[in-house]
């Protein structure tokens, strides 16, 4: 049987036009109904393209003149935009972003979730006035060029350190201190970690900012133990930065793409900073799970608590329930909250972070939510409402059976991956639950990430 070849070849230029984008914000062009994925193309335009490499299924290209502009195309503020990974949509106006999302929610609900979206209201994503500044949490690796220090995002699709003065998306105090930190360890001579060689000390610098608080923490991750003149370093930045709180060393000595190691200690001030979303005070330490769009998280967990719909007479249970973020928003609506998360350090900082808030109705367990909700079930604890707020890959099947068996009266679905959320929500309708609607809030400008809060509620009992 004769191969069959692809309609493109490797550097032939062709002239498509961009249907939509990939999950990391490539344009989408078809030759033939052979996808090519080209970067900085946008859904509607015209351009001639070079194809750079071809696969069995879909090719890579190159753009090369456009002949008509997207009317949402923008010039990227950002110097370093087209060399850094860390956003893909600057060239997209944020209304274009915005009409994107709410698209690429839809089109999964109605793709992989099987559900009609004429019969479920995906409403418009909700975005930020300001759609810059709102990271609260830079977390760079360090490197070396020309005997000097350098700090900021990789390179795309590399360990190539791409060294930054400002990232528009972080906060600027959070830039102000990775540049003046990076110059003060210069200066005394800190060697940063070389990945290739296991050699060095310096592996990457974070900083934690108050969005309400202004509190500020730095973290340093290291190869070792010790602290190459400590004591004038950390004299010269609490100087330096009198907003800084907390100055903390995370030890990470092994040969892993893996950010923290095992041992976090305090260096100076406290070992947590502290912050609100809403009217609830979190504590934060160095390897806390907290959201980094404070602001959009507020939006997010309103409409969470909305589609819970409590009157303070239920029963809830928050599954993955993190530092106890949610769980805290729905405590003070609920009669009796339960959280569950596999993390153990999370638990305790839920805990905490109760305690400071005086809520006596939420408590927390250590476990797998499909292993200590079947148990709680067990003991008659019955749910009125479960929300779940899963990682990407989605709920864990055996989850969302018990939930099936539980049968609470809503599900409230919080995601971070609205094609896991589709699939899950399949699984859902199939065992008597309704999609009532989605809510579609964009956590990441500039990013092609998109979070979502569903609504389901149980028509069949």
């Amino acid at each position: 049987m004769a191969k069959v070849l692809p309609p493109v070849q490797k550097n032939e230029y062709y002239d498509v036009v961009f249907e939509d984008l990939t999950h990391d914000g490539a344009g989408v062009a078809k030759v033939e109904g052979f996808p090519v994925f080209v970067a900085n193309a946008l859904p509607g335009e015209r351009a001639k393209i070079k194809v750079v490499k071809v696969k069995k299924g879909y090719g890579f290209g190159r753009l090369i003149e456009l002949y008509e502009q997207s009317e949402h195309r923008l010039d990227a503020p950002c110097p370093i935009y087209k060399q850094c990974g860390g956003c893909q949509l600057q060239h997209l106006s944020y209304s274009g972003q915005l009409h994107h999302k709410h698209k690429h929610v839809k089109e999964v609900f109605a793709r992989i979730g099987k559900v009609d979206i004429n019969q479920v209201t995906v409403h418009p994503t909700l975005g930020m006035e300001n759609p810059w500044d709102y990271r609260n949490k830079a977390q760079v690796p360090v490197g070396e060029r020309e005997g000097g220090l350098i700090a900021g995002f990789y390179q795309q699709r590399s360990h190539e350190i791409i060294d930054m003065e400002r990232c528009l998306i972080q906060h600027s105090i959070n830039d102000d201190v990775v540049r003046g930190v990076k110059e003060i360890c210069k200066q005394h001579g800190i060697r940063a970690y070389d990945e290739q060689r296991h050699k060095g000390w310096l592996r990457h610098i974070m900083v934690r900012h108050g969005y309400v608080t202004k509190e500020t923490m730095l973290v340093f991750i290291t190869r070792t133990h010790d602290f190459p003149n400590k004591k004038v370093i950390l004299s010269e930045i609490t100087k330096k930065f009198p907003h800084i709180k907390s100055i903390v060393q995370n030890v990470n000595d092994k040969r892993t793409n893996v950010i923290f190691g095992n041992e976090t200690k305090v260096l100076w001030g406290s070992e947590y900073i502290y912050d609100y979303i809403g009217n609830i005070r979190f504590a934060i330490s160095a390897r806390s799970f907290y959201q980094v769009n404070p602001e959009q998280t507020k939006v997010l967990y309103e409409k969470a608590l909305e589609y819970a719909n409590l009157t303070g007479e239920e029963t809830v249970i928050d599954a993955y329930c993190g530092i106890g973020t949610i769980s805290l928003f729905l405590a003070q609506k609920a009669k009796h909250v339960y959280g569950v998360e596999i993390v153990p350090e999370a638990i305790e900082d839920a805990k905490r972070n109760a305690s400071l808030n005086g809520m006596t109705n939420v408590e927390f367990a250590v476990g797998e939510a499909e292993v200590v909700i079947p148990k709680w079930y067990e003991q008659g604890i019955e749910a009125d409402v479960i929300v779940v707020d899963p990682p990407r890959k989605g709920c864990d099947e055996t989850l969302l059976h018990t939930i099936l068996q539980m049968k609470p009266k809503k599900v409230v679905y919080v995601s971070c991956n609205p094609a896991t959320l589709a699939r899950d929500i399949a699984i859902l309708e199939q065992g008597g639950y309704q999609t009532k609607e989605v809510q579609p809030v964009d956590m990441f400008p500039h990013t092609m990430h998109c979070e979502a809060v569903a609504s389901l509620e149980l028509i069949n009992r």
